[in-house]
């Protein structure tokens, strides 16, 4: 495993010094050389791949944290340092947003980084399902917290009918009238292709999840979530996904995958997940 950690800067001559930050982790967990989407690495395996942190970080501090955390979690003789100190600028205490974000689940990522980019986060990669794939982003959305931005690119590598369906829907949000369980036109039209999809996996039994944003009571967006999850079901079966291989759940607010600080944010939380059981 690989990871390496880079906050940057630029300057513009005659100007004080751009603020341009990022700390950049990438955790290879398999072998690098294989392209394909292979069964998840033995424990010997994973303990063989090195753990690069390189980059530029703001003081000493933060590298040590840094540091620390990854030895921590991988053992200090697989994390190799390349990470240096330099003039950079960062938000207010981002040296520990980004160890806080250093949590026990980034374990189970394989061929993969983490990219924090000021208050911009990326995570990619290989995980064994879309249950791993959409906690690991709601625990980094939780662990950076307000104004940062995750976007999840992870995919479920160890599920062949789960790729199916996250490939169909492709991060796309599936949208309702605001405040209601009814169905937009376009998120009919997306439900539309994942009904093929649902159609190629077969008989394997799909869970269709709801969540929402954090606006309003709790128990009235779980309400809302679990209707909506239904409405979703509703259509599916109307366009010919087979009633017995669906079921449903609503989460409401308690999964994130961003920020509801932001409106950016909260859009993204107000979605639908297919998970295959």
């Amino acid at each position: 495993m690989r990871v390496v950690s880079c906050p940057r800067f630029t300057s513009v001559p005659s100007l004080l010094p751009r603020p341009w930050y990022g700390l950049l982790l990438a955790l290879l967990l398999a072998p690098a050389v294989s392209a394909q989407v292979a069964a998840p690495a033995s424990a010997a395996t994973r303990a063989d791949q090195p753990v690069i942190a390189a980059g530029t970080v703001p003081d000493e501090a933060t590298r040590a944290a840094v540091l620390a955390r990854l030895r921590e979690l991988y053992g200090a003789g697989r994390v190799v340092d390349r990470i240096e100190v330099g003039t950079v600028m960062a938000p207010p205490n981002w040296g520990e947003r980004v160890v806080a974000m250093l949590g026990p689940d980034l374990q189970q990522v394989r061929r993969g980084e983490l990219v924090v980019d000021g208050s911009s986060v990326r995570i990619s990669g290989e995980v064994a399902n879309e249950a791993e794939r959409q906690q690991l982003a709601s625990t980094l959305a939780t662990a950076a917290g307000p104004n940062y931005l995750v976007r999840n690119a992870l995919r479920g590598g160890g599920n062949r009918q789960q790729q199916l369906l996250d490939q169909a829907l492709a991060d796309r949000i599936i949208e309702f009238q605001s405040g209601s369980a009814t169905l937009t036109p376009a998120g009919r039209a997306i439900l539309d292709e994942m009904a093929v999809a649902m159609k190629q996996v077969g008989d394997q039994q799909v869970q269709v999840i709801g969540h929402t944003d954090d606006v309003g009571q709790r128990e009235a967006n779980v309400a809302l979530s679990l209707q909506r999850a239904i409405a979703v079901k509703a259509y599916l079966e109307s366009v010919g996904v087979a009633p017995d291989n669906l079921g449903v759940q609503g989460f409401g607010p308690d999964r994130p995958v961003a920020d509801n600080t932001t409106a950016e944010g909260r859009a993204r939380n107000r979605r639908i997940e297919f998970r295959v059981l």
